[in-house]
This record gives structure tokens, sequence and C-alpha cells, in this order.
């Protein structure tokens, strides 16, 4: 699903000349005739987000100005260009002031307000980044920042709200690459234990002989090797959150000291004399269904119980492909920004291309798929020439890598790979348009049907004249004016004869 733009002007003319630009360039348009229309549309709940809003100043009942303060005051975040037929630099200082982050005078060329808007969303894009990031490392990322315009995912951040409200565990599902441990820290940053310690574990990669000093700590001289006291993340996540990623993998002895620290609220060092208190919130995650690993007898039936008391399933990107654009935008600027690169954002084309494909790998492939994509790329925007990997695979794009001539070191030519786009049609369909896009001739087309219904009739010419709506006669005429005799073929004895 694409950006979804809000068009605020009083002018039914301006409204109509925007939408058709802004449709144009590829994003999805809505307009409103004043102020109060366009705030009520910024803070509607259950519609779509707004991407950005483009704002006359001078409107009758709500002027952009008293538009761009209350959106302060209410701290509605989307990008604003503004919009006037005078010019004066009090008013774009003004403007500017107030919030909005760029100034077009009316009318505005296409060009100019294509490149206002991608540089508002690149910029947006990059500050949204940096503000999870910051919350993020701070512990105080909340799930206002998990912004998303897939219903599956909506439903999942009211769930991880209502979890963030108590101390229950909660049980997060979902592919590897969905995000998971993205929302276990929403939930806390949610909660009362926000800013507090959050210790993530994957179980997954724990050494076998490791696993219960690694969680429960140890002693010194416990075993062989123990040559200093180890604390252990249940101490360390001590008053904030433990989260266990792929606890499908602990093995069976773990388990059981597990259900037990998560029942008593107390964990037993390796070594120690006495069990030691914690005060933490579980948070568990899986990509397996362990409703069957409990069935095979490889995860303890009373731990599911007791972990799975707040399911939360997180769908595949594939079932949320309206957030594809989204966040290959918030990754594009990130990564620009990181590699030092000017880049505005992705072509409407590549945006297709990224929602066209499944993403096996969820979130994470797409992340590194975009890394790849800024680093390569040679303009200030992502095409779908930098997606090679992607178009392989998606219908409808064919990557070409050109030839190396045979005389030339292979080593010291580097082989570019091309991607153009694919028409993807039934080869049974007649063309209306040539190959410059223009419409073809009548002759030309009648050519063509008349080759196809030889070739398909076997050169029955009675039964192609019949089909066809004309007579033998008119047929015969039309192949010799075709120059198309030789391909009808043998016919029968009563086409012979000429009506």
């Amino acid at each position: 699903m694409t950006s979804t733009i809000l068009i605020a002007d009083d002018d039914p003319v301006q409204r109509r000349l925007l939408e058709a630009m802004v449709t144009r360039f590829g994003y999805a348009a809505e307009t409103v005739e004043g102020g109060e229309q366009a705030l009520e549309r910024l803070t509607r709940s259950g519609a779509a987000p707004i991407a950005l809003l483009i704002l006359d100043l001078v409107m009758p009942d709500l002027d952009g100005m008293g538009v761009l303060t209350r959106m302060r005051d209410a701290k509605i975040g989307a990008p604003v260009i503004v919009q006037t037929a005078h010019g004066s630099i009090e008013a774009v200082i003004s403007a500017m002031r107030a919030g909005a982050h760029d100034f077009v005078v009316k009318p505005v060329g296409a060009e100019r307000l294509q490149i206002s808007i991608k540089n508002a969303l690149s910029a947006d894009a990059l500050a949204g980044e940096i503000r999870r990031i910051s919350r993020r490392a701070q512990g105080s990322l909340t799930f206002k920042d998990l912004v998303s315009r897939s219903p599956d995912m909506q439903r999942v951040i009211r769930l991880g709200e209502r979890a963030a409200h108590s101390n229950i565990p909660v049980l997060i599902e979902g592919e590897s690459g969905v995000g998971k441990e993205l929302v276990a820290r929403a939930i806390q940053g949610g909660s009362d234990r926000k800013g507090k310690a959050f210790v993530t574990v994957n179980c997954g990669a724990l050494p076998a002989n490791l696993v219960e000093s690694i969680l429960f700590g140890h002693e010194k001289g416990a075993f062989t090797g123990a040559t200093e006291k180890h604390t252990g993340k249940f101490l360390e996540a001590n008053g904030g959150t433990l989260f266990l990623d792929e606890i499908g993998e602990l093995p069976l002895d773990i388990q059981v000291k597990l259900l037990r620290a998560l029942q008593e609220g107390e964990i037993d060092p390796v070594g120690a004399k006495r069990p030691v208190r914690v005060d933490i919130r579980l948070i568990s995650a899986t990509n397996q269904n362990l409703i069957e690993l409990v069935k095979r007898g490889q995860f303890r039936e009373d731990l599911f119980y007791r972990l799975n008391v707040f399911p939360i399933g997180i769908p595949p990107l594939r079932a949320r492909r309206e957030d594809i654009a989204d966040l290959a935008r918030r990754f594009a600027a990130r990564f620009a920004a990181e590699e030092g690169r000017n880049i505005r954002g992705l072509t409407a084309e590549a945006l297709s291309l990224l929602a066209s494909y499944d993403w096996p790998g969820n979130v994470r492939q797409l992340e590194n798929t975009v890394f790849r994509a800024v680093v390569l790329a040679d303009g200030d925007e992502l095409t779908v020439a930098e997606f090679p990997q992607i178009a392989a695979h998606v219908d409808g794009y064919d990557v070409r890598v050109p030839p190396v001539p045979a005389l030339a070191p292979m080593a010291d030519l580097p082989r570019e790979r091309e991607i153009v786009r694919v028409e993807i049609r039934d080869p049974n369909v007649l063309g209306l348009l040539a190959s410059n896009g223009e419409m073809r001739k009548l002759d030309e087309l009648e050519k063509e049907t008349i080759r196809f219904a030889l070739t398909h009739y076997r050169g029955q010419m009675s039964e192609i004249a019949r089909r066809l709506g004309i007579g033998r006669s008119t047929l015969y005429r039309k192949m010799k004016e075709y120059g198309l005799e030789e391909e009808g073929g043998v016919v029968s004895a009563s086409d012979s004869l000429v009506a």
C-alpha cells in the first residue's frame, strides 16, 4: 500500500490539480476543504495514517498557521508542506517556525512538488528511525513507535498494549525476523518497568554444558573453570524484563529449573548454598509450534502452560504487505545517513517490486536488502536496479548480466546487472500498442488476427471465414494482400472454389 498524502485547500481547482499530481507520483491522495477537516482526518482513529500534509495557508475556517499550531500542540508528527499564492519572506519564516518542512508558491510545478514530497518523507523517516533507536536504547520504546497499516499488526499492537499494563507472562510467536524482540521491548516500554534492565537470551545459541550457569549464575569454584562468581541472566534482569528468545530450544533439564524459577520467584545458582529471590518480567518467544514439541516430548507441558498465558502471534511480512513501503523508506533513510549517502527514498517501481516479493526472511531480510541497495546505489533514489536478487524471483522482471568479451580478463571486468521490466501476458492476446507506446494500425491488427486464425483452425478456410464473419473470397483476398498465402497451407476441396 502506498503512502497517503492529505491535501487541504479551499480552492477546488487547486485540490484537483494537486490530487492529480500526487496520484501521478505514485501516492494515495485525500482532499479536504479546510483546516478543521484536515485536523479531523489527521486524528481519525482506524483510518490509514497520513504520511504528509499539503496545506494551504489561506483558508476561511481555520488557516494554515492555525492548523500548524494545533498540530504542534497535539503532537501530530506528520510532515507538512505549506503553499500560498503570496510567497512573502515573513510567511515562509512563520510557517517554518510553526513546524512546516517546506514551502511552495502557487501554482507549484510538478517537479518542484515531487522533490519536496520526497525530501519531506525521507526526513520524516530518518527522524522516526532516530527516535525509535534512541527510545530502544533507553528502554522507553512503546507501541506508538510501531506504526503499521496492517489490520493483523494493529491487533498485535492492541494485545501488546494490554499486556504491558500487567505482569502477565507473554509468549510471542512468529517466524524468524518478524520483530519479536521489538514487540517485547515495546511491552516493557509501556509497562511500569520502563527504563529498567532488558536482558535478551537466545536459548538456541547457549552451549549445552553452560546453559544453567548462563541463566542462573554460579559460585566461584562450583565446577572446573569457575574461577569467578557469575550472576547469570536472571539476576541481570532483576527489577526489569528477561526476554527468552527461541524458548523451544531449551534442554529438558533446564526447563524444570525454569519452571521452578517462575513459580517460586527464586533461582538456584550452581554451587550456591541457598536460593536467591528475583523480580523479573518474563517474555518468551519462539518460531516453533510448542504444542507439537509437547506432543513429541521435547517440551514440558507444565512449562508450556506457564509460559502460554498471554500468547501474541506476529504475522509474517508477506501477510502484511501494507507495511513494506514504510519499512523500506525507514531503512533507506537510516542506512543512507549511516553511510553518508544522499538518497531521498525509493522509486514507485522499486516499492512495487518489494511489495510483490514474499520475504521468507521477513523484516530482517528486507532490512539487509535495503542496506545493500543503499551501498550499491549510484543515484539519489533506490530503483529496481538496486534489487537484482529480489527482481530475479518476481514475475514481470528480468535480470540480465551483460556478456564479457572472450579476450578480456574476467577479473578486470565488472559484471553489472541490468534489470528490465518485462511484460507478462497471454501469448494469445492481441497487443493493441506498438513498441513505441502508440496504437497499432488496423491493417496490422487484421493481419495478425488472420495469421492466428490460420494456425488455430489449421488452414480450414471455410471454418476460418465463418469464425471471422467474412466470406471466403474476402478471406483469400486479404491473405493475398497481407502475403499470407503460404501460411494457409493445404485446404480442402470445398475451399478451392472461390465464392
